[in-house]
């Protein structure tokens, strides 16, 4: 069971008592509030503190930044609270009047982005890009079982769900082409990812170990790493991604707190190659994540990439971004990197789908994509195990492409 709440739920309801996740939302008045969802309804959270007395100035704030930056168990509290004003009915008179219905909700990005970062951690998309851009090499770089591979993003590029795309201009240049020529990217495309919001800092020059993950990341949510592989593949040498990534990176509204995974947590797939000791978690408690992720373009289903399959977990990611001493703020970000499995319809990215253009994707009225033409629309969604056998859901992230200004 995952708890009995007195508003009018389906037990396997996706957003019960079990997952209660964070965002940002706005009335009418255009004020951004902190919001938990609960079913297909938002609790303003500091109207319900107001409400019932509590005394907290993080959830009057307009963003989650400061109370990542409070801490574990500040959130572990807050968490307890939360779901005892939603299960007691002692507590229905204060607190139903603060939830407003999703469909009359305008939603936000839910934080103030701090640092970006974005890894490459699935085995199976690095390999899928070795073979098609490498051919007749080894599919992966030697570092790849070493370490996280991970570049710096930039931060201003996080946007909302929902933010439309426009498409990028850049320099591009074709194999069949004697120079490089500037115009808006002709090959756009997806990542699906899985997203990591961080709350307490550390001083600069302390590492984060495996076992001190959960102690600095808040919870989960959906990344849409938009990428123009034109672009990029133009400009990633020897320096890695800059313009081909750098123009918008959707990121889910809600924030699923790592409690609410606990059933999520798998352990990740074996490891062929010997680990240095701050990345070694064979005796660690484990961090991979057990979550289905959907793909859909203008409605169709293209694919479902298992982040279970995920060769790095996010708490080695933390711990590698941090090993040179690195701080973490509040609000920093990172991402997995592209989620794809074994299967072709586990592939996480268009141009594995579409095997960088040579087998178009057929889409069910009649026309065929390689890459992402304007007007479309990609929506990413995800679901993870919760308690009794229910699913936890992680919402969506959305955006439509918008043509080159």
């Amino acid at each position: 069971m995952t708890g009995h709440t007195w508003l009018d739920l389906p037990d396997d309801s996706p957003f019960g008592l079990a997952n209660l996740p964070y965002g940002v939302f706005s009335l009418p008045d255009g004020r951004h509030r902190l919001g938990v969802r609960i079913g297909d309804q938002v609790l303003d959270l500091g109207a319900a503190a107001r409400a019932t007395g509590l005394r907290d100035a993080y959830l009057d704030a307009a963003s989650l930044t400061p109370l990542l930056g409070a801490g574990r168990p500040v959130w572990t509290a807050l968490r307890r609270t939360v779901t005892g004003w939603l299960s007691d009915p002692a507590h229905r008179p204060a607190i139903e009047p603060q939830l407003h219905p999703l469909a009359e909700v305008s939603l936000h990005l839910p934080f103030e982005p701090a640092d970006y970062v974005d890894f490459y951690a699935s085995e199976h998309h690095a390999a899928n890009l070795g073979a098609l851009f490498r051919p007749g090499s080894p599919a992966l770089t030697p570092n790849w079982k070493h370490l996280p591979i991970g570049y710096h993003g930039r931060a201003g590029s996080l946007v909302a769900s929902g933010t439309e795309v426009v498409r990028p201009n850049g320099q591009r240049r074709a194999p069949e082409d004697e120079a490089p020529s500037f115009g808006p990217s002709r090959r756009l495309d997806i990542e699906a990812e899985v997203g990591f919001l961080v709350g307490a800092p550390t001083e600069l020059g302390r590492p984060v170990s495996l076992a001190e993950f959960p102690e600095h990341v808040f919870g989960v949510c959906l990344v849409n790493d938009w990428s123009a592989r034109d672009l990029q593949a133009w400009e990633y040498v020897p320096l890695g991604p800059f313009l081909g990534k750098s123009f918008a990176t959707s990121v889910s509204p809600w924030i699923v707190p790592l409690e609410a995974l606990e059933q999520a947590r798998t352990t990740p797939p074996p490891r062929d190659v010997p680990l240095l000791p701050y990345l070694d978690d064979q005796d660690a408690p484990p961090w991979g994540l057990d979550l289905t992720l959907e793909v859909r373009l203008n409605g169709h289903l293209l694919s479902r990439p298992p982040a279970a399959s995920l060769y790095w977990t996010a708490a080695q990611q933390l711990a590698h971004l941090t090993a040179n001493g690195a701080r973490l703020r509040a609000g920093d970000f990172f991402a997995s990197g592209t989620v794809s499995g074994p299967a072709h319809d586990q592939r996480g990215s268009l141009i594995e789908l579409a095997w960088n253009g040579t087998e178009p994707i057929k889409l069910p009225d009649g026309s065929t994509r390689t890459f992402l033409e304007d007007g479309d629309e990609v929506v990413i969604s995800a679901t993870a195990p919760g308690p009794g056998g229910t699913r936890i859901g992680l919402g969506e992230v959305t955006g439509r492409i918008l043509p080159a200004a």
